[in-house]
């Protein structure tokens, strides 16, 4: 019997390259998987593995048709928002919403 490996997520990074006409966007895919082409801002949304940004982030930076570059700042975002369940408080419209959708129940 063959033993399968187990999947583990590639840590990827998205970049958002703009750029100076859309014809090159195609070119985009040698760098990494487009994920998505905005036509009326004209930017490519690539994502790349973690430990090859900085090394491609280069690359495109030598490119003549290359105006911008970004990277996304997801994973330095905090997104375990269990801890800070408490820490919030409802505003008065919403603390009004919830009095009336438990007054809705009774009824």
């Amino acid at each position: 019997m063959e033993l399968l490996e187990e999947f583990v997520a590639q840590k990827r990074r998205g970049i958002f390259v703009y750029l100076q006409h859309l014809k090159q966007s195609k070119q985009m895919r040698r760098f990494g998987a487009i994920q998505y082409v905005s036509r009326k801002m004209k930017y490519v949304l690539l994502y790349v593995n973690e430990e090859d940004v900085e090394k491609t982030v280069a690359q495109l930076r030598k490119l003549r048709y290359v105006k911008d570059i970004i990277l996304s700042p997801r994973p330095e975002l905090v997104t375990d928002f269990e801890k800070m369940i408490g820490t919030f408080k409802l505003t008065a419209e919403d603390q009004e919403k919830f009095v009336n959708k438990g007054e809705k129940k009774e009824s």
